[in-house]
């Protein structure tokens, strides 16, 4: 009789055991699917296509000036909405930084290039860009984002009556940046309340082979918790603050896309022309 139950009890714990386990199994099929699943709708996009003037249903030119007539960091450009700066040729944006004079605002300068506000903006997904950078020491491109809050007289989000925070509390979010004194090193950086300009210390980078030749896959994935920043697949750097807060985390409501290039005052002599090629830009959720 003893051995009897002792038999029916091995069963049991074993028809226990094998269902516990298949739904151990099925859960970590379910995690594994929903992590494999994270940002794989595609929610807005520009492949741009076409020939000419870029396509304003989906940027906006920003070329108001600051107060004082330059803009921050002591750049020296004026940004146009000229397709002398920007173009669509063959599939490809290009956005071309120029030597020439220009006047405009009762300003003159001696350099051109472009600067797009997206008129799309979200919370947390995946932005995917292919793109080459432009050359020459003092160039300065960047592909990165701002809080649609953010108080800028002339942005795109502002005139539409968003702007009610100042930077760098509104918080940046710089997906890529390279300097063309450092050819073929390009950062990632995140800019708020806790660190901001010269003293920025969220910042992660790597050197790339050919930056301004060869087409390059840089990504930027931003949920909740963390973003992580990649270059061909490969992450450089990850923005994790431990204490979440206004100053370290004002990475919760929609930001939107900016890319330009800037001219920095100890641009090359020689420079003439440069631009930022881009094949497409997507955003994922």
């Amino acid at each position: 009789m003893p051995l009897v139950k002792t038999s029916i009890l091995f069963i049991l714990c074993t028809l226990i055991s094998a269902i516990a386990f298949g739904q151990d199994k099925n859960s970590s099929k379910m995690t594994t699917e929903v992590t494999e699943a994270e940002f794989k709708n595609l929610v807005w996009a520009d492949e741009f296509e076409g020939e000419g003037a870029i396509n304003t249903k989906k940027w906006f030119h920003q070329t108001k000036l600051p107060p004082g007539g330059s803009w921050w960091g002591g750049i020296i450009q004026h940004y146009t909405k000229r397709v002398a700066n920007t173009y669509v040729k063959d599939g490809f944006l290009h956005l071309v930084a120029k030597k020439e004079t220009f006047k405009t605002q009762g300003k003159t300068k001696r350099y051109t290039s472009a600067r797009l506000n997206s008129k799309f903006a979200f919370t947390y997904g995946k932005v995917e860009i292919k793109a080459k950078l432009p050359k020459g020491k003092g160039t300065w491109p960047a592909i990165w984002m701002l809080n649609q809050n953010i108080n800028e007289d002339g942005a795109y989000w502002e005139k539409k009556g968003y702007g009610k925070v100042n930077w760098p509390y509104c918080g940046e979010i710089d997906i890529l940046e390279h300097w063309g004194a450092n050819q073929d090193y390009v950062s990632s950086a995140l800019h708020n309340g806790s660190s901001y300009g010269d003293m920025v210390k969220n910042v992660g980078g790597r050197q790339l082979e050919n930056a301004s030749d060869t087409f390059h896959i840089y990504t930027m994935e931003w949920n909740s918790e963390k973003m992580v920043f990649a270059v061909d697949g490969k992450t450089h750097y990850e923005y994790h603050p431990e204490t979440k807060n206004q100053n370290t985390w004002p990475y919760d409501s929609d930001y939107y896309l900016i890319l330009n290039i800037a001219i920095k005052p100890d641009i090359d002599p020689e420079f003439v022309e440069s631009a930022m090629v881009v094949d497409y830009i997507r955003v994922y959720q």
